[in-house]
């Protein structure tokens, strides 16, 4: 770390700050120096986030934004306390994302992959993913991000490819992966099975139809949203308690339309209170009807391809899925079979993420891991202290998805992303293939899936260091510090890294802390898209405000665990406190702000340095506690209230009058000025770190502040006297202001006044400072009182005498408080008019009625305002 160095010779400010003239000039710097880049050799104790990888055809948007705002705060300052600070980017394959869009782009061109065939199909996709594949990674440049370019991984690199099969080959030979039949969620577009993430659920528009199985006192009713997979239903099940049924369990019954007879179970699953309480079971296009159908040994009858067309004998094969619902409705009607329709009905339907097909339930031969022992460490990793998730109640969440997980369906039917290393022999022989073994020869074929891609980034805490091979990276930086992620990812990603984790590296949790936020949503609290055309560009904000403005709106509102509305207003009030930090910097800076000197003895200092030093003291522990429990939003307002509030808007203005008085005194407030300012800055360098780095290298001229010491409390008791003086003194001040305003004088305008019975309240040395705040002059002879006003304190009042004279235009000042009374008194009559109507108070909610009488009191107390001004004004 750096030592703060000698005054330099100081570069003037620029009137105003300009992120866009010098954000890429000092990121570009950054990297050149090496701040970023980590070193495994290093006796620093470590510190380590694994970006979530984005993906490679992915653009920052306002997720990315603010979960990267969040590490790169939690690294800047890790940095600057000692930490060997390792933050790894890179950028993940997105299988189906990236192979929908290639494909997409082949359709332009009139082809499909078919046309092309696999290998060139996928040579294709790298062409594609070296041309657009670098564009989020330029994006993270402009945030601002911290991370270690020499670094840069992504999930089909050569290393990362050779962890995959290493884990699959480990996870195979331990019986944890099998082959098998089981439902599935499959896009009929793309082709594919697809992961619970990669599936988008929606109220649409359906139909409910109730539908009579079997005839007379043996007949049964089921109520269903698909009723074409009746074609395929091999039992009705009801609930084993259910007295209205129990004379038909163990019965048999006809589907209508297909001459079988299936069994009516008795299945504790059956939720005797929704509808009938009866449900027709589909095994191979249901995922509870496939449990109902292994606890009962029930047979599994497809009857959809996977295209979506029917495929069972009679008049509906060859059918599409959605023009066979309404002719298997039209022929059970025609039967006599249909007992109720419901139209337009309500309910959850799932759609393809990548291309908004309604996903149908399948079942199909895929791949899986048997998640249990994994799920069991991963849940144990929690529960015993090594992984802490932030916020905790979030925890609970976490128990309820690992306690109760499913088998993990890991192949897709794609042709990008990591082929599964299994290979198909004579004789139905099997062959799982690791990195370091020879493919079988001839006879032998590869499976045609690949792997889901969670399960290669569900490897990415210890894959990126270099895993399966022991390298110093590993050694170092793993287990992570911290992982940093939206609580929406909690289940698919995150459980998975513990899951992969704690089974490959000997029990090693992947990170020690999971910090989850929440979503970015727009400022009426509705969730961002595109539909909603309600998105923000991160993009658009750092061109209109600059990255620093754009980070600062965005920590301010992450909350652990809390979804968060965001507005461009806020982003503009963010810029407006750089601007504000910017002038305030240039004034001290100006006015012989330093760190060359120490701070005077605290005997040496003024009531006003007191006080501020003791704030920033307190800051800087506040900071540091908010920080340690990833309270982002906490520490930056209290950041922003110290800077703008205290800082800004009391203490440079206390320090203009001490720096007018020259000699000591003045010396003393310049170097009070500079360490403030110089704190002040490194604080707010994680959070905001291209303006800090103008301003704290021209004040201290330090090499950098991404590398300066982190701030650290010095402690002691706070001076309760200056701060009781000070907090006098603001509160005198802001009562003068008011009164000055209510007698119509601007701001700037000076009046003669005095300050009476100051030394009775213990602030007779602050009347310089009130008078120069309040722009009170001295009167000369003949002055006379017009206005006065009394300001009780703690330790008493002091009255403040003011002449008006000359000062405002009586005939105005009179004439705009007439007008002002006529508006009060007209609010004061309709007010009293609501409330003396019984027909109005006796109807009226009472929060309304509350309203109007706030109202009233708001309108008699401006009344009796504007008549005590009005009897301080000389007659005209």
């Amino acid at each position: 770390m750096t030592e703060t160095p000698t005054p330099p010779q100081r570069t003037e400010l620029p009137p105003a700050w300009n992120p866009a003239e010098v954000e890429a000039g000092l990121y570009q710097r950054w990297v050149e120096r090496g701040y970023f880049t980590a070193d495994a050799n290093s006796d620093k104790p470590p510190f380590t986030i694994v970006l979530p990888p984005p993906n490679v055809n992915g653009s920052l948007h306002m997720g990315h934004a603010l979960n990267h705002s969040i590490m790169d705060a939690l690294t800047r300052r890790r940095r600057m306390q000692g930490y060997e600070v390792l933050w790894l980017p890179g950028t993940d394959h997105a299988g189906i994302a990236t192979q929908t869009a290639v494909e997409r782009s082949l359709a332009g061109e009139g082809m499909s992959r078919h046309d092309l065939g696999r290998e060139k199909f996928v040579e294709r996709v790298w062409r594609w993913r070296e041309e657009v594949g670098g564009t989020i990674l330029g994006q993270m440049r402009r945030l601002g991000d911290g991370v270690d370019w020499t670094r840069v991984r992504f999930t089909m690199d050569e290393g990362l490819s050779r962890a995959v099969q290493t884990i699959f080959k480990k996870l195979f030979d331990d019986g944890l992966i099998y082959r098998a039949e089981r439902i599935i969620n499959w896009c009929p577009r793309c082709q594919t099975a697809l992961s619970d993430i990669e599936v988008d659920h929606s109220d649409d528009d359906g139909e409910l139809v109730s539908i009579r199985y079997g005839s007379g006192d043996r007949s049964i009713i089921v109520a269903t949203t698909r009723a074409e997979t009746m074609l395929g239903d091999t039992a009705v099940a009801v609930h084993p308690e259910d007295e209205r049924y129990a004379h038909l369990i163990g019965t048999e019954v006809e589907v209508p339309l297909t001459g079988r007879y299936v069994p009516i179970v008795a299945d504790e699953h059956v939720d005797p209170a929704f509808g009938t309480g009866a449900v027709k079971v589909t095994p191979a296009h249901d995922p509870n009807d496939f449990e109902i159908g292994r606890r009962h040994e029930l047979p599994a009858l497809t009857v959809m391809d996977g295209r979506g067309v029917i495929t069972a004998h009679g008049p509906f094969e060859g059918l599409d899925r959605f023009e066979a619902r309404p002719a298997v409705v039209a022929a059970l009607r025609e039967q006599g079979r249909i007992v109720a329709e419901k139209r337009p009905y309500k309910h959850s339907v799932g759609h393809c993420s990548r291309c908004d097909t309604v996903i149908e339930p399948r079942l199909s031969l895929q791949w899986w891991v048997k998640v249990e022992p994994l799920a069991r460490e991963a849940a144990a990793a929690v529960r015993d202290g090594r992984t802490r998730i932030h916020p905790p109640e979030l925890a609970k969440r976490y128990f309820d998805w690992v306690d109760n997980l499913n088998d993990w369906c890991i192949s897709r039917q794609l042709w990008w992303g990591h082929r599964i290393p299994v290979w198909y022999g004579p004789n139905d022989k099997v062959m799982c293939v690791g990195p370091d073994d020879e493919p079988p020869g001839e006879g032998w074929t590869q499976d045609e899936d690949v792997l889901d891609t969670w399960f290669s980034s569900g490897l990415w805490p210890f894959s990126t260091l270099g895993w399966p091979a022991r390298t110093g990276d590993l050694a170092k930086f793993y287990p992570t510090s911290v992982l940093s992620t939206g609580y929406d990812i909690l289940f698919f990603w995150v459980v998975r890294m513990m899951m992969f984790g704690l089974y490959a590296m000997d029990g090693k949790q992947p990170f020690d802390h999971v910090y989850l936020h929440g979503l970015i949503r727009d400022q009426y609290g509705k969730k961002m898209s595109k539909s909603r055309g309600n998105g923000i560009d991160p993009l658009d904000w750092m061109d209109s405000y600059g990255a620093d403005a754009t980070r600062f709106t965005l920590l301010r509102g992450a909350n652990p665990g809390s979804d968060m509305a965001i507005a461009e207003e806020w982003a503009a009030g963010s810029r407006n406190f750089t601007t504000k930090l910017w002038n305030a910097s240039r004034f001290a800076l100006n006015n012989g702000a330093t760190v060359a000197r120490p701070v005077p003895p605290r005997d040496e200092l003024t009531d006003a340095d007191r006080w501020i030093l003791d704030l920033l003291d307190k800051l800087v522990a506040d900071v540091d506690a908010q920080f340690e429990g990833f309270q982002f939003a906490k520490l930056s307002e209290a950041l922003y209230h110290f800077t703008w509030d205290e800082f800004c808007d009391w203490y440079l203005e206390l320090a203009k009058v001490q720096l007018a008085e020259g000699g000591a005194r003045a010396e003393a407030t310049q170097a009070v000025l500079g360490h403030v300012l110089d704190v002040v800055l490194r604080l707010l360098h994680p959070l905001t770190p291209f303006i800090t780095e103008t301003l704290w290298t021209t004040l201290t001229g330090g090499e950098s502040v991404v590398v300066a010491d982190w701030p650290k409390p010095v402690g002691g008791e706070r001076d309760e006297v200056a701060a009781t003086r000070v907090e006098g003194l603001k509160k005198l001040v802001t009562e003068i202001r008011r009164f000055r305003s209510d007698q119509g004088l601007k701001p700037a305008q000076k009046v003669a006044g005095k300050v009476r019975g100051a030394c009775c309240v213990d602030l007779l040395d602050q009347v310089p400072a009130v008078r120069s705040l309040t722009r009170m002059t001295e009167p000369g002879e003949g002055w006379t009182v017009s206005a006065s006003l009394e300001v009780g304190l703690p330790k008493g009042a002091v009255k403040v005498e003011l002449d008006l004279s000359g000062a405002i235009d009586v005939v105005a000042e009179r004439k705009r408080l007439a007008k002002d009374l006529a508006v009060a008194e007209k609010e004061r009559a309709q007010c009293e008019g609501k409330l003396d109507n019984p027909a109005f108070t006796d109807k009226a909610p009472a929060e309304v009625v509350a309203k109007i009488q706030a109202r009233l009191a708001a309108a008699n107390a401006d009344i009796e305002r504007i008549h005590a001004r009005l009897d301080t004004l000389p007659q005209s």
